[in-house]
């Protein structure tokens, strides 16, 4: 295996993160290490939670926790937020609105009325514009337009940030919410990079264990022009954060989502030691900058220290 190219993530005191997520449980699977990492570096960073993760399915709750879950999901998965927190060591904020759920069927039914989805974009966004100038991140990280994989309140998510990341930032605007703050960088998350899994899928491979992900790279080898995940939009990743010291922080902060994340399940298919051998990185593509940086990255603060 060829040497991976690996920059520590420098000191990082003064400097400040704000991951906006649709759903808890998805700051977990999407930036943990990252984040976990920029806060042993000195960063402050906060995970600002759209909505409360109302109607999720119960995938994994516990036996002693299933009566509790059927009656309170909403309260339930506000403890899990918070114990993952504690594991990452970050700030959390929740943005109030109502999970939409995720329509399934042909035809797909009808979102639920006052869902986060089907907000007006400016009352949507204003929450999130408060926080902004509250918190003053110097980085916003979101999903891209596609929602990172299309959920409606994925792309609702990356529709609200990419709106309040301008608005906050615009005297004009929202003038009741707080002093104006321009955040430097807007970046959005690439958790399903292609590229990421295959170099995994050989790396089992060569350790002589099951592969996971045979069947889709088999697929996409077969067809280059196709996409091993067909929702996966084309942003190219521009930045890739050094973080496998903190894949076990990553991994004990999605199971106490324990009725999202199954421990067996799809996030857990390759062992962490495998992982970090192969793919000690998390990735992302900077969707907008305000000061001057040079590509590929190694820091989502570069150009700011």
């Amino acid at each position: 295996m060829e040497e991976l190219r690996i920059v520590p993530i420098p000191p990082s005191e003064g400097l400040r993160l704000l991951a906006v997520h649709a759903h808890p449980d998805d700051e977990s699977s999407k930036g943990a290490a990252m984040m976990a990492a920029y806060v042993a570096a000195g960063a402050e960073v906060m995970v600002a939670s759209c909505t409360g993760g109302e109607r999720g399915d119960i995938l994994n709750a516990a036996a002693g926790e299933l009566a509790h879950a059927h009656r309170d999901l909403a309260g339930l998965r506000r403890e899990e937020m918070a114990e993952a927190a504690a594991v990452l060591g970050i700030q959390h904020r929740w943005i109030g609105f109502v999970d939409s759920g995720l329509p399934e069927g042909d035809p797909l039914p009808d979102l639920p009325s006052g869902c986060f989805a089907l907000q007006p974009l400016e009352r949507a966004v204003a929450p999130l514009v408060r926080l902004i100038r509250e918190f003053r991140p110097h980085v916003v990280t979101t999903y891209d337009e596609n929602g990172g994989y299309p959920h409606p309140d994925h792309i609702m998510a990356h529709r609200v940030t990419v709106e309040a990341f301008e608005a906050a930032a615009d005297p004009e605007r929202y003038p009741e919410l707080g002093e104006p703050w321009a955040a430097s960088k807007l970046y959005y998350d690439r958790a399903f990079s292609p590229d990421r899994f295959r170099t995994l899928h050989y790396g089992m491979v060569e350790e002589g264990l099951e592969s996971p992900y045979a069947e889709r790279v088999a697929a996409w080898e077969e067809n280059p022009e196709g996409e091993m995940f067909a929702w996966v939009t084309h942003h190219g990743t521009t930045t890739q954060i050094a973080c496998a010291e903190f894949f076990g922080h990553r991994d004990r902060a999605l199971l106490a989502h324990r009725t999202q994340i199954d421990p067996e399940g799809f996030f857990f298919a390759v062992p962490t030691d495998v992982y970090a051998r192969h793919w000690p990185w998390e990735d992302y593509t900077l969707a907008t900058s305000r000061v001057e940086t040079t590509l590929p990255e190694s820091d989502l603060f570069a150009g700011l220290r």
